[in-house]
């Protein structure tokens, strides 16, 4: 079971009104909130630990998660209002965003709201986004992670659970980036799974380039380290128990792109959803997965996050919809190879042209068809990044899949936030 921990929002998405120009319709969303949306949608156990309003909006979001199979268990709710977020979507240019914080339900979840025990049957742990730019629920997260993942039981295998984090950094969210990226190296060191955007990695460390942000990251400690690469699809380093790394690359999936809010959320959920359906969900499993197990995981997530892009707003697909979509993962010329160095132990650079390289493959015409014969298709596969980036595609693509698209509730949605 997976807990997902951190704001759950209203955007309020700018939208044409005929005859009455432009008004804004309420969706839920937030970055943990949607991946949770993604897990349950997958059928994978979820529930998600945090404050919700008594308000309207807070009906929007507790209803949303209970029709995607997101248990209520951990929700607390409150008398505050809850937190709004204003979107503005033009074409070919990235979001435009406006928060309203402060005093909010969700900002306000404190050390004093965290359960004195975690259901024995969790396995993972999700937290990030703008979650951890606010207090006090960034200091209600860390201690929240820093407890469970050093915690041993005699009942659980492994004890501690897997702690998987995305920053999905918002700079405007930030008032100290030293402070800030300070704090961000801590929860790296806390975590075992750390899915970071290239965009990201762009704001984090912006004289480094992407392998030298992998590499560095890695050293920190983390099991698992995944950049989101937009439409290039992602690439993971994974460290094994004797120091070897071990490196691999998925491509993206050609489709014709709607947005692509929602997109990087949904990549992570369906990544740790794959782990907990195929078993894997545990610390030493983690550690020994193969490269071709490492390739499955990476390569179902970009399956799912494509069909987000395929869709308006943050919907997540299904298990069944994920497995409909025909495309046959690429064999890389040097797949069978594994990059092997002891950077656990030295923090050597890992040899590019030794890592497991994929190449782009087009969705086959029989799982995408797009909408009009003139649609520009947009390759899209994740979207891990801030606002402020470029490394994502501006639009995400709408696209229908083979399988028949989840029928969309009146009022829902989401998106990365």
């Amino acid at each position: 079971m997976i807990i997902c921990c951190g704001e759950a929002l209203i955007d309020m998405v700018r939208v044409p009104v005929p005859g009455l120009g432009e008004g804004f319709l309420p969706l839920a969303g937030g970055s943990p909130y949607n991946t949770a949306i993604a897990i349950g949608k997958l059928g994978v156990p979820v529930k998600f630990l945090g404050r919700f309003s008594k308000d309207f909006f807070g009906e929007i979001l507790v209803k949303r998660l209970r029709d995607s199979h997101v248990s209520e268990d951990l929700l607390i709710r409150g008398s505050q209002n809850s937190t709004l977020a204003f979107v503005k979507l033009e074409k070919a240019k990235e979001p435009q965003y406006v928060f309203y914080t402060e005093g909010t339900a969700d900002r306000s979840f404190s050390t004093t709201d965290l359960p004195t025990k975690l259901p024995e049957d969790t396995r993972c742990i999700l937290f990030g986004s703008i979650s951890m730019t606010m207090e006090p629920i960034a200091s209600a997260i860390e201690a929240l992670i820093l407890r469970e993942g050093t915690r041993k039981s005699a009942d659980q295998m492994d004890g501690a659970p897997i702690i998987s984090f995305d920053p999905n950094i918002r700079p405007f969210m930030i008032k100290d980036k030293g402070v800030y990226i300070e704090r961000l190296e801590k929860w790296v060191a806390a975590a075992t799974i750390a899915k970071i955007s290239s965009a990201d990695f762009e704001y984090i460390y912006p004289k480094l380039t992407l392998e030298q942000s992998l590499q560095k990251t890695l050293a920190m400690g983390p099991r698992l380290v995944i950049s989101t690469l937009g439409a290039k699809g992602a690439v993971a380093l994974l460290r094994r128990n004797d120091g070897s790394v071990i490196r691999v690359n998925v491509p993206g999936i050609e489709v014709q792109v709607a947005d692509t809010i929602g997109a990087g959320d949904t990549f992570h959920g369906a990544f740790l959803a794959w782990l907990e359906m195929k078993g894997k969900m545990s610390r030493s499993a983690l550690a020994g997965l193969s490269e071709n197990d490492l390739y499955n995981a990476l390569f179902f997530a970009n399956k799912a996050a494509s069909i987000v892009c395929s869709r308006q707003g943050a919907e997540p697909p299904t298990r069944r919809e994920v497995e409909s979509l025909k495309i046959a993962a690429p064999k890389s010329e040097s797949k069978a190879k594994t990059a092997v160095k002891k950077a656990a132990a030295k923090n050597k650079p890992i040899a590019g042209k030794a890592a497991a390289r994929s190449t782009k493959v087009p969705a086959s015409k029989a799982a995408i068809k797009p909408k009009a014969k003139n649609s520009g298709k947009q390759k899209a596969a994740v979207k891990g990044s801030a606002p402020k980036k470029t490394a994502k595609p501006a639009v995400k693509p709408a696209s229908k899949t083979a399988a028949k698209p989840a029928t969309r509730p009146a009022g829902k949605g989401g998106k990365k936030k």
